[in-house]
């Protein structure tokens, strides 16, 4: 496994926890299709969330949100209509989540939850 695809697991594992301890109940990780993945599909009550998670193990390339540019948050949208297409969860009310996991030899690990991001 690459050390780029490694992070990104971790990353993933984290924010599961996360949300998990949130009260957030997971639907399904990893989702994809032609288009793309989808990382996390989460209920928040009666609200349907798609969840990106953006990992970093250092500072240098930025905060994790930034990599959530305009393009990136419609590929998302695009996904989740996708999803919705093949899953027919029923009515609910959607949310579009980032879960920014920053980790560090020398910091604490350090989870933003960016709720309703775009």
């Amino acid at each position: 496994m690459r050390v780029k695809d490694a992070v990104g697991r971790f990353g993933e594992d984290v924010a599961v926890r996360h949300l998990e301890d949130a009260g957030l109940i997971i639907v399904e990780r990893n989702w994809r299709c032609r288009e793309g993945e989808i990382d996390i599909v989460a209920r928040d009550g009666p609200v349907l969330v798609f969840c990106e998670v953006k990992t970093r193990s250092g500072v240098g390339f930025g905060h994790p949100a930034e990599a959530v540019d305009r393009a990136k948050a419609a590929r998302i949208r695009r996904l989740a209509v996708r999803w919705l297409a093949e899953h027919r969860p029923g009515p609910a009310d959607l949310r579009f989540d980032v879960v920014c996991v920053a980790r560090s030899r020398t910091a604490p690990l350090r989870i933003d939850h960016l709720r309703g991001a775009f």
